[in-house]
């Protein structure tokens, strides 16, 4: 993706970032969100 589709102008964003790596965003598979890089899981 590129970046402009992930930020706002004002630099913020609106997807979850993972609390374990904080810099990695949470992917959305409807039931859960998974983090690529620690294999960190939210069920939802």
């Amino acid at each position: 993706m590129a970046r402009y589709e992930l930020y706002n102008d004002d630099g913020s964003t609106e997807r979850e970032q993972c609390p374990r790596c904080g810099d990695v965003f949470l992917a959305d598979h409807g039931d859960r969100k998974h983090c690529g890089k620690c294999s960190y899981t939210e069920w939802e």
